[in-house]
């Protein structure tokens, strides 16, 4: 292979990164393309490469970067199946976010730099994936996070924006400080901070420190891939642009914990202490983000609590000691949560609002959005894990790995014994895997039902309005409910515009892979080959309770959706509502919405379903709370301390010495008379002194 196609697919993007910052204010016209080819010419060259690379087949190649008295740092390719597959998502998604945010941020003058951040964010993930070596690798790691920064605050003019971007940047750096104290440490360990190198000493027991190193690389990975207790800062990044939720959740940054973890994996199996923390890592942010997610109002933070929680099933498949279940998962989910978060663009341009609630109540939703309403359908069959969609056959891998491990036949490939995955770890998974599945498919059916099929869009057709000006707006962001944690973006898009079709073939592009990408495991010289060379196929026990948990999920969901339509139709109260203040929405509308505020008139299965869970979860379980407890007050009151140690006593010394010096000075000043006779009265009397004190 030609050496010079891997390395082009991560330079085209940073290149187009830079053309397109150079050229976007000057030729704007030009910064539509230099978004677009790029990422769509690296896209093709990463599926070359795939295709050149072939299976069961690996390439390593570097050239030394600089010594440093210890391993040296090289800039080194190591492409195998793993790294090809990942890299044909990332160019896939991020043609599509690409292509889609020409017109979802058509009227943004800020466009030319965010293209050049989603640029910039898709070359440091390619980077992630092709290096060879740890230190290079931690450079496309730590420039994801600077990019997702300014991209999830790339609405600076909100608050929430702002506090998102800040929060996700500060909480990702704290896994990343004990992520870099575990890079070092293997190298240390392992001489080298090439991959393959560290692989051969981790399989050959050359490392001194395992479960240190495992667990300080944990850090990292919760960061980056949002698992317990670090998972907070990915609902809020919602305040971000729809596509770059996309971007994050499917195919960047999120992935790259993962990722790292199933590269690193035979270094995990040297500790079964380090698994059990995974699986039960795993295990938490499984189960609570399900929950979290059957409650929320936002539609694009249910989807980031279901990011949350399938992260968590990719994790608990690595703590069962199967990579290949853990990145067909990572794959599988990656095309069907770009496509959700895609349509759900859509939705909101047509509802100009992110609240389900509000969506409830306007009639013909589903008729507005077609491509939308069928796209997310299927996305959302897929994310429930329903046959023959794709996310039905990754899930059932993942599971299957999971029963295996509690067995004790764990299917490590050849990475490691099977007795160095824990069966406690493979319990863990295997008990919340299942009872995630259920929740998943209540949360899923919710939405759609919800957002797509409730009545009370058809009660609230023609509400009495005050404002006629604002009606069709008013209409739309009525009804977002008071206690929901709510992350809207700024309005950009005319609700009375049709999506453009930049915004509609991406959509059907996603589609194909979610519905068809799944059956590439059926087969062991397909899917299985490219990887680790194990069986994708799902197990019978397993596909029938995996399938039969979906299926019990969303008829409970649809019963809870019947039983509260059913009591709202007999006409019990609603709790009331208010209308939200949509992000740049001039305060005379937001007046006039006000003045619209009816009853929330909403029947929400969520409420039937969670019980006296529902608040809790609404609102994360209070872990943010808790941490601003712990953490955060603790921290400002510190630093409030020092601040004043620093005004008023330091600064009170500094600005001590400097009175004593000017005093002194004025002392001086008035000794200089200018008379002769003083200074010689002055001087005598000095000698008289110093006679008469030589003399004593």
């Amino acid at each position: 292979m030609n050496l010079a196609l891997p390395v082009l697919v991560p330079a085209l993007p940073a290149l187009g990164a830079a053309a397109t910052l150079a050229a976007g204010k000057k030729a704007p016209g030009l910064a539509r393309p230099l978004a677009i080819v790029p990422v769509a010419a690296s896209a093709v060259l990463a599926l070359v490469v795939a295709l050149q690379l072939g299976t069961g087949q690996a390439l390593d190649a570097a050239t030394r970067l600089t010594p440093t008295g210890g391993p040296d740092i090289a800039l080194a390719l190591h492409l195998d199946g793993f790294s090809s597959l990942i890299s044909v998502l990332v160019g896939l998604v991020a043609t599509c976010v690409q292509v889609y945010s020409t017109a979802y941020l058509k009227e943004d003058p800020r466009y030319p730099s965010y293209a050049a951040l989603v640029s910039l964010f898709t070359a440091a993930m390619f980077l992630v994936v092709y290096s060879g070596d740890l230190i290079v690798l931690l450079v496309g790691w730590e420039v994801m996070g600077i990019c997702s920064y300014f991209l999830i605050g790339h609405h600076w003019e909100s608050a929430d924006a702002r506090s998102a971007s800040l929060k996700a940047f500060l909480v990702t750096k704290l896994g990343d400080v004990p992520f870099l104290f575990g890079i070092f440490l293997l190298g240390a360990d392992a001489h080298s901070f090439r991959i393959p190198d560290v692989l051969a000493a981790a399989t050959d027991g050359k490392l001194g420190h395992p479960t240190l190193i495992a667990l300080l690389l944990l850090a990292g990975v919760a960061g980056k891939s949002a698992q317990f207790p670090l998972h907070t800062w990915l609902p809020d990044a919602m305040a971000g642009p729809t596509p770059v939720s996309a971007l994050i959740h499917a195919a960047t940054m999120v992935a790259a914990g993962i990722y790292l973890v199933a590269r690193l994996l035979p270094v995990f199996l040297l500790s079964g202490a380090a698994l059990v923390v995974l699986a039960v890592m795993a295990a938490v942010t499984m189960i609570g983000s399900a929950l979290c997610a059957l409650a929320q109002d936002d539609l694009k933070r249910v989807l980031a609590y279901s990011t949350v929680g399938q992260l968590g099933y990719m994790a608990g498949a690595l703590a069962s000691g199967d990579r290949e279940a853990s990145v067909f998962h990572l794959v599988s989910h990656g095309a069907f949560k770009a496509l959700l978060f895609l349509a759900a663009g859509v939705v909101i341009h047509a509802a100009h609002t992110n609240s389900i609630s509000a969506m409830s109540r306007i009639p013909g939703l589903r008729k507005r959005v077609p491509d939308a309403y069928w796209t997310m359908g299927i996305g959302l069959v897929a994310l429930t894990g329903l046959p023959p969609f794709s996310g039905f056959f990754s899930k059932e891998a993942v599971l299957g790995a999971a029963e295996h491990a509690a067995n004790g036949e764990a299917m490590t490939n050849g990475l490691g014994p099977a007795s160095a995955v824990p069966q406690t770890a493979g319990w863990i998974v295997l008990v919340s895997a299942a009872l995630t599945a259920l929740l998943t498919a209540a949360y899923a059916t919710r939405l759609f039902l919800l957002a797509f099929h409730s009545p009370a869009g058809a009660a609230a057709a023609a509400p009495e309005v005050v404002a006629p000006a604002v009606a069709d707006r008013a209409t739309v962001v009525a009804d977002h409910e008071a206690d929901a944690p709510y992350s809207p973006e700024l309005d950009e898009a005319d609700p009375a515009t049709a999506e453009p079709h930049a915004m509609r073939w991406p959509l059907w592009v996603l589609a194909v892979p979610t519905m068809a990408f799944g059956i590439a495991g059926l087969r062991s010289d397909w899917l299985p080959a490219l990887l680790d060379g194990g069986s994708l196929r799902p197990s019978g026990v397993t596909a029938v309770t995996g399938t039969g948990l979906a299926v019990a999920g969303a008829l409970l969901a649809y019963g809870a959706w019947r039983s509260a339509t059913a009591r709202l139709g007999a006409g019990r109260p609603a709790p009331a509502g208010r209308v939200p203040e949509q992000a740049g929405a001039p305060a005379a509308e937001v007046l006039a919405t006000e003045v619209l505020a009816t009853e929330v008139l909403v029947a929400d299965p969520g409420r039937t379903l969670l019980g006296p869970l529902f608040g809790p979860a609404r609102h994360g379980f209070g872990v943010d709370r808790l941490y601003a407890a712990l953490f955060v007050r603790p921290v400002a009151a510190a630093a409030r301390l020092v601040r004043f140690l620093d005004r008023e006593v330091v600064e009170g010394y500094v600005q001590g010495s400097g009175i004593g010096a000017n005093l002194l000075g004025r002392a001086v000043r008035l000794a200089q008379t200018g008379n002769a006779q003083t200074y010689l009265s002055a001087l005598l009397a000095g000698v008289v002194l110093l006679a008469v004190l030589v003399a004593v």
